[in-house]
């Protein structure tokens, strides 16, 4: 059957209550009202299968700890497992002395008595009793006279105030009396006056505080506007009698969708108390959510005496116990309560988290209150137990504020604006090509592909192996000829990885960057300059990181102009370091999948390659990053060899010249490490070397002292040769990773002797590997001896 066109000849509009002089209207709502949980009774009434009692155990406690003092416990006589579990609660004394359990009874005298039989033994108990009083109810349901209806009410309000007599003598029980007119909301107010009065005088104990009789005014049914409710309410609070020695209780049901407005209303128009269930349960389309009555007075800054710090815990007892989902777009509580898809939404809370953090920094330093204001964010996730994790998800109605907010919160990198446009697209590309929702780790899994950050498993083509920038220019053998060498500056010396392929590459500049752009122009004839540039701090104290953001352009282009960039990201603990990084993956970008030179060596009389090139050789070979000095070493001994042989050198005779020179894992040497301890003397600041050594074939033990391990081995060879030898340089670095990693080090000696009168230093290079760091640095220096000093053994 389809909507009528006119409803008006099936329905009958509700009937405003004529109350010219309503005081509600300009309340304001700032009183925090009695609560009483239904959700064991009421709630558990309108399951398809009720609640089991280890299951009401279970919800009985969580209600415990949310901080409610009255719970709805069961409907003792309508079942077996109900009136068991009322007597389970009580005779295991799971009821704090604070907590007023409420059982409810129709007015029949046999089922009063049943439901008086469950609660034997108890401290603190209300007794609920009702009876619907409407027109339609009386004459269709009950077919009962106004008076008649009074008469139910009276006379089984005086069996329960016998009752409660008989059992406070008994069992020291104290009572509270609660009547509810059923259907109050679809009764005459003046009856609803009248039936009340009438079961106040015959339960002759309300008083003032604690003795306040109690009246229930339901919304069974839910027919009209949230302000008639209040209208209806304020009408009965005016017009009853000894109005101090009444709560007034509500118990809205949700049938027209506004049981939490008729709720608050209500409270604006004199209501006490106010009965619901968490998140809502009930009859039909439920009762009023306490979960939302309780959080909208929080967002006022009323706390309202009930605890859900972990609303995660109170939604997972309501799924347990009730088998009942809790909406998405639940108020506070759904999962997606507290998430912004679309971009202006999105933009608008990144903006907010920022501005309130300046403004909480400001106010702390004043001693202020921090007051939450947040675009969208009516209430702080935090309060509830949540995150922010899901504040902003990204779909394709979303912006790029959102997608900054989810890199800044989980990557700690935020990008400039013009970055965030570009990464924008990246992102909007994916979602439209797969229809989804991006996830968290959807986005930064993008992010670091796209800029290469991460990890070695982010890496481009082009990736920052080690490097170094000094001021100082380091001359190649070549340099002797420039008269252009730039008079200030900074100088990049590095080794990067090109397709796998290892190349050591060098350049200046008037900065760090410039120096690099300049190496990568040089050797891999990539021609860019820097657009853009902004860094940031990522963390505090000693945690803190360096974030850099470049965007590069084509060099000789207008900075001004809107020509295509390319935007590169960079994480380091040294600012020069997250630059550098920013500049290869930008570098990364804008390179896409183009050829770039190869390394190809020509050494000799036609030489095309220089120092790098042959340190790129060593290191791809032999994964040995050179240190300055010995490139340049090395490089002069390659040209000499070179010119020798009249000839280039290939990649074999390079990597074998490079062994033989260093005495690099060459066996047959004058001078070779047996074995060696080192031990710490005296209060550890010099070092004790006791090894044996193979000095031209004959195995020797040897020992000596110094301040660190290569010396105390000089001190201790120092009978073996004339002369001095003194450490001019060291360096060292890790070959792989994990359990297979090996050190690498690289000595140069000072080798200062006489000869025909004349003191001569001659400088000597060793280099070699091992497992241990220590055990590396002690055969480098010894292959630096072996290869330029003459031994001899004392007799």
């Amino acid at each position: 059957m389809c909507m009528l066109a006119d409803p008006s000849i099936k329905y009958r509009p509700y009937t405003p209550l004529q109350l010219p002089d309503r005081q509600w209207p300009s309340k304001t709502l700032n009183k925090v009202p009695i609560w009483l949980s239904t959700d064991l009774r009421d709630g558990n009434q309108a399951l398809a299968n009720p609640m089991t009692i280890e299951q009401k155990n279970a919800f009985f406690d969580k209600l415990l700890a949310c901080g409610f003092k009255e719970i709805e416990i069961a409907y003792p006589a309508a079942s077996d497992t109900d009136f068991g579990f009322v007597r389970e609660l009580i005779e295991n004394k799971r009821i704090p002395d604070d907590v007023w359990i409420q059982v409810l009874t129709p007015a029949r005298e046999d089922l009063i008595r049943r439901t008086f039989a469950s609660i034997q033994g108890a401290k603190k108990v209300i007794i609920h009793m009702y009876n619907a009083t409407s027109p339609l109810f009386r004459t269709v349901v009950f077919n009962n006279t106004k008076e008649q209806t009074v008469d139910l009410a009276v006379k089984h309000t005086k069996v329960i105030r016998q009752l409660a007599d008989e059992y406070s003598a008994k069992y020291g029980t104290q009572f509270k009396y609660e009547y509810s007119p059923e259907t109050f909301t679809q009764t005459e107010p003046e009856f609803a006056v009248e039936i009340c009065e009438a079961v106040k005088q015959m339960w002759g104990k309300a008083g003032p505080g604690e003795d306040r009789i109690i009246f229930n005014l339901p919304a069974t049914v839910e027919i009209a506007p949230p302000n008639h409710y209040a209208d209806q309410i304020e009408y009965f609070g005016t017009h009853i009698t000894e109005r101090e020695k009444i709560v007034i209780s509500l118990h809205p049901h949700n049938d027209r969708g506004t049981a939490t407005a008729a709720a608050e209303l209500a409270c604006m128009a004199g209501a006490d108390r106010i009965e619901g269930c968490i998140f809502g349960n009930g009859e039909r389309t439920g009762n009023v959510d306490l979960v939302n009555l309780a959080l909208n007075l929080y967002t006022q800054g009323i706390h309202p005496k009930l605890d859900f710090s972990d609303i995660q815990a109170c939604i997972d007892i309501v799924n347990q116990c009730n088998d009942l989902p809790v909406h998405p777009r639940h108020p506070y509580a759904g999962e997606l309560v507290f998430t912004a898809f679309s971009g202006s939404h999105q933009d608008a809370i990144k903006k907010g988290f920022e501005v309130q953090a300046q403004r909480h920094a400001l106010a702390k330093a004043k001693g202020e209150p921090l007051i939450w204001e947040m675009p969208y964010l009516p209430i702080d996730p935090h309060d509830l137990g949540c995150n922010y994790e899901a504040v902003i998800r990204v779909n394709s109605q979303s912006g790029k504020g959102g997608i900054a907010y989810l890199v800044k919160t989980h990557l700690g990198l935020d990008m400039p604006r013009k970055m965030q446009v570009v990464f924008y697209q990246v992102i909007q590309e994916i979602s439209d090509r797969e229809a989804r929702e991006m996830t968290v780790t959807d986005i930064t899994a993008a992010f670091r592909s796209t800029y290469h950050v991460g990890g070695p498993n982010y890496d481009g083509r082009l990736s920052l192996r080690s490097f170094k920038v000094t001021e100082e220019h380091v001359a190649e053998p070549a340099d002797q000829l420039s008269e252009d060498l730039p008079a200030e500056g900074r100088y990049f010396d590095g080794t990067i990885s090109v397709d796998g392929v290892y190349r050591v590459i060098r350049g200046n500049g008037n900065g760090p960057l410039s120096a690099l752009l300049d190496a990568l122009r040089t050797y891999l004839s990539i021609d860019l300059t820097v657009r853009e540039y902004v860094e940031h701090t990522i963390g505090e104290g000693k945690e803190a990181k360096a974030a850099s953001y470049v965007e590069l352009i084509k060099a000789g282009q207008n900075h001004k102009e809107r020509t295509e960039g390319w935007w590169g990201v960079g994480i380091d603990t040294d600012i020069a370091g997250s630059g550098l990084r920013a500049v290869i993956s930008a570098v990364n970008n804008a390179i896409g999948d183009r050829q770039l030179p190869e390394l190809k060596l020509s050494v000799g009389l036609k030489s095309h390659s220089g120092q790098a090139d042959v340190a790129s050789v060593i290191l791809n070979a032999l994964l040995l990053d050179l240190p300055r000095r010995l490139q340049v070493h090395f490089f002069e001994i390659v040209q000499r060899t070179a010119q020798a042989t009249e000839g280039s050198i290939d990649y074999d005779t390079l990597t074998n010249l490079f062994k033989t020179t260093y005495g690099f894992t060459v066996q047959e040497l004058p001078l070779i490490l047996k074995s060696f301890t080192m031990e710490h003397v005296g209060s550890g600041e010099l070092r004790s070397v006791v090894g044996t050594f193979v000095i031209n074939g004959q195995t020797i033990k040897i020992s000596g002292e110094g301040n660190g391990s290569l010396s105390a081995v000089l001190n201790a060879l120092d009978p073996y040769f004339e002369g001095t030898l003194t450490v001019r340089e060291y360096s060292e670095h890790s070959i792989g990773v994990g359990s297979g990693v090996k050190a690498a080090s690289y000595v140069e000696l000072l080798y200062a002797r006489e000869e025909n009168g004349e003191l001569k230093r001659t400088g000597c290079w060793g280099v070699d590997i091992d497992e241990d760091i220590s055990v590396s640095g002690v055969k480098a220096v010894l292959n630096a001896v072996a290869l330029h000093v003459p031994l001899r053994i004392p007799k």
